[in-house]
């Protein structure tokens, strides 16, 4: 019988660079997806054609993977799961396709781990269940620990849960999934090419030596608790770099906490102002934004958006506005400027299809 799985991207409305330093996050899934179609073959192993990338694989899941490059997603899922005692007794001949724009900040790599590994897990007969919260925790393992990179949980926890979720990115880690009413998102794709790893290190890197230098200067400084007001004498005495980093991340962190009550109060207005200030941080903070992304968010703005904000690492990639009743008029201002506009909605996590 066919076995059909998806997982969604995402977009992340707060907290952006936040959640690898134990910081919270709201993000939400939406309707743009990694899916494999997969159908059962007399021979063992797994076939694997991905013609979005121009790409074909032939594994053996019952053995140990050895990685081809540092990203190497699927085998290192394999791996992850024989050491959970997994194995595959049927082969299977599968195709995997997407919706959500590759390597432009819409999440396509953690959609396609959650979604490799619902499959594995389908396939498998594993001999007790797994939550989606485990799926979240098991793409984290897959992408982050097993190649050492510096991102956080927001994108597995969205892929594996869907939803509009509240990420508590603090360990062991915790995602409260939410009822709010989220409409009128359009997504734009500058087809700016961005570089993830690179821009999450930098940054990463960045606002850890900003912590440093505080803490020999405040002791008691964390970035979860030391109110900006009490940090602030201190920032001004740091480096110009450390300083910048560092004020954004405090600021943004307190941006999250006013959108969750924007949100869970259904004020649309409060909301866009709220997305806007917290790109104004992403932009003139952490250095994330383009010329191109600035043209296409305040052209949006101009069709009628209550706000909006680059989504993912940045450097290139997606933004989004927040536009309930324009969303036709703001894609069109987005295409104008030479992005490419996707009117999206909120959507439930990893699933059979």
């Amino acid at each position: 019988m066919p076995v059909s799985i998806l997982a969604p991207g995402r977009i992340c409305l707060f907290g952006e660079h936040q959640d690898y330093l134990g910081l919270p996050v709201i993000a939400a899934a939406i309707n743009l997806h990694l899916r494999v179609e997969a159908q059962r073959t007399e021979e063992p192993g797994f076939s694997i054609e991905m013609p979005d990338i121009g790409e074909r694989l032939q594994l053996d899941p019952n053995q140990e993977q050895t990685y081809t490059h540092s990203r190497d997603y699927l085998r290192a899922a394999i791996n992850v799961l024989r050491r959970e005692g997994l194995r595959w007794p049927e082969g299977y001949r599968l195709t995997i396709r997407g919706t959500i724009p590759i390597n432009a900040g819409v999440s396509s790599s953690s959609a396609l781990v959650v979604m490799w590994l619902h499959f594995l897990l389908e396939t498998s007969r594993p001999s007790r269940p797994y939550s989606a919260d485990d799926l979240a925790r098991l793409g984290y393992q897959t992408e982050v620990t097993e190649f050492h990179e510096p991102g956080g949980m927001m994108d597995h926890y969205c892929a594996a849960l869907g939803g509009v979720l509240w990420i508590d990115t603090r360990p062991p880690f915790a995602a409260e999934r939410w009822e709010a009413l989220l409409t009128g998102i359009v997504l734009g794709n500058s087809q700016q090419p961005k570089a993830t790893v690179e821009t999450l290190g930098r940054n990463r890197r960045d606002v850890i030596e900003g912590i440093r230098q505080m803490q020999e200067r405040l002791p008691a400084f964390t970035l979860a608790d030391t109110l900006l007001a009490e940090a602030e004498p201190y920032l001004q005495t740091l480096p110009a770099l450390p300083q910048r980093r560092l004020r954004a991340n405090l600021i943004n962190r307190d941006l999250t906490l006013a959108g969750r009550a924007a949100l869970q109060a259904g004020d649309a207005a409060r909301l866009g102002e709220l997305l806007l200030a917290h790109h104004a941080q992403l932009r003139d903070g952490l250095d994330l934004s383009t010329e191109k992304i600035e043209r296409m968010l305040a052209a949006a703005l101009e069709a009628g958006a209550l706000g909006g904000k680059i989504n993912g690492s940045g450097g290139g990639g997606c933004m989004f506005a927040y536009a309930p009743g324009r969303e036709e008029a703001v894609a069109e201002a987005i295409a104008r400027e030479g992005g490419v506009p996707t009117i999206v909605e909120v959507d439930a996590g990893a699933r059979l299809a």
